[in-house]
């Protein structure tokens, strides 16, 4: 009995439910990047919720990686690890790790998935591409 009542905490746990973004969308889907700040993306960006507490996606010339698990309505990613190719696309990836790094706040919104913070600066990604 003494042994079922101090493993009860690590069976509870394990039954907790993902309360950050990734436990709110659907793992496969890839997100694109359509806006910053009210301002189009021109260049291809995207971002997707694979498993609690990562992100991956693809920036305009590398893919990358980075943590996340803050619970919904936060949003702090952690280290942003990506390739190191160069392209004609450099500037805007530039801009969009930039203000993917400066984000604290997501929701999501059917196929939306809209990062902000305190500043007012908006990111919003797409489930459809055009």
């Amino acid at each position: 009995m003494l042994r079922l009542f101090l493993s009860l905490p690590i069976l509870l746990s394990s039954c907790q439910k993902d309360e950050t973004i990734s436990g709110y969308v659907d793992p496969d889907v890839e997100y694109f990047l359509t806006e910053i700040s009210g301002d189009p993306f021109v260049a291809i960006a995207t971002i997707k919720f694979p498993k609690q507490g990562s992100i991956t996606g693809q920036a305009p010339c590398n893919s990358y990686a980075a943590s996340q698990s803050a619970p919904l309505p936060w949003f702090n990613i952690g280290p942003i690890r990506s390739t190191r190719s160069a392209c004609s696309d450099m500037a805007q990836e530039g801009e969009f790790f930039d203000s993917l790094s400066r984000m604290t706040l997501i929701e999501t919104l059917g196929y939306l998935v809209i990062l902000r913070n305190d500043a007012g600066e908006e990111m919003v990604f797409s489930a459809s591409h055009d």
